[in-house]
């Protein structure tokens, strides 16, 4: 092998060990960077994912609370409602026994209501026709009187200052202030149809 050969050859070897070790380094060092930026990338997504993990969280917890005390507040205020509507309700005796009564909504009611806060409304009833108790309440209240055919066990107002409980049937125009509930016919003559009652009308305290 000539000189010349020689030179080339070991010229040749010493190029590529040098392209060898740049494209290590060079690869070396890209992998490096890349490393460090994915490990950068990760750790944001990490923090990121962490904070929005902590917001649904808190957020649920809020809401969980608010509901709770607007289930609360609503509970307190269907009892409050339901203290003041028995608070404000009427009753009636008749011959001092309490009588259940569906009571109606109307200006009358009302009127009957405001009468018995002061004290109770006592009345002395008279037998009439031989279909109902009427006597009067002391006083004229606001009425709407309609045409209609009573039942046994109706309650209405006569003429604006009259309570009428009825044991039978009539048709005349009346203000309606309520019935008395689960009491037959038969029960209401025999309560009613054997001579003068007393009624009582008060406010439950």
């Amino acid at each position: 092998m000539s000189l010349e050969n020689l030179f080339c050859k070991n010229t040749g070897k010493t190029l590529t060990a040098l392209c060898v070790m740049a494209v290590n380094l060079f690869t070396g060092c890209g992998y490096n960077e890349n490393a460090q930026v994915h490990s950068k990338v990760d750790f944001v997504q990490d923090n990121y994912v962490e904070t929005i993990q902590s917001q649904v969280k808190a957020d649920a917890k809020t809401n969980s609370n608010t509901v709770t005390e607007d289930h609360l507040k609503d509970e307190e205020d269907v009892i409050t409602n339901d203290e003041r509507s028995t608070e404000n309700m009427l009753k009636l005796f008749i011959n001092d026994e309490e009588i259940q009564v569906i009571w109606e909504e109307n200006e009358s009611v009302e009127a009957l209501k405001n009468l018995a806060e002061d004290k109770p409304i006592i009345i002395d009833m008279s037998m009439y026709g031989d279909f109902e108790q009427v006597g009067s309440i002391g006083q004229s209240i606001p009425r709407n009187d309609k045409q209609m055919t009573t039942s046994a066990g109706d309650i209405v107002l006569y003429s604006g200052n009259q309570l009428v409980v009825f044991y039978g049937s009539n048709s005349w125009a009346y203000t309606k202030l309520g019935h008395i509930e689960n009491t037959s016919a038969e029960e209401m003559k025999k309560r009613l149809g054997s001579g003068d009652v007393n009624v009582t009308i008060s406010i439950t305290e």
